[in-house]
């Protein structure tokens, strides 16, 4: 995982994502769809339309990072929305990189209460 900034916002761009994009096109999305600024700082995460693959977007403050990922089993979890962009913290990003549910993480172990 990426060691984000504390000041790091991560958003994920809602719908799907035309994968062949690179750092240029990817740039233009997030300035026309998404209405940001590519060189803010801020974490872009966009997914295919089959959904086994991301990319991740990120200006670190020297250039801008891509980052890619494909799942080889399953598909990472996207929210319903077709346009626009959800926030994420970056514990949901390592979630959602790691092909976890990140909207509703289930403990494997729940601590006892105390008598």
């Amino acid at each position: 995982m990426l060691g984000l900034p504390p000041s790091t916002r991560v958003w994920i761009a809602a719908g799907h994502t035309d994968m062949r994009k690179g750092f240029d096109g990817l740039a233009a999305l997030v300035q026309t769809a998404l209405a940001n600024n590519p060189y803010s700082g801020h974490v872009i995460v966009f997914r295919g339309k089959r959904g086994d693959m991301l990319k991740v977007l990120w200006f670190d403050g020297q250039g801008l990072l891509l980052l890619s990922k494909r799942l080889e089993r399953g598909r990472f979890v996207w929210p319903q929305a077709t346009s626009g962009a959800v926030s994420l913290t970056p514990a949901q990003l390592s979630m959602l990189l790691e092909g976890i549910d990140w909207r509703m993480p289930v403990r494997t172990w729940q601590p006892e209460m105390a008598v």
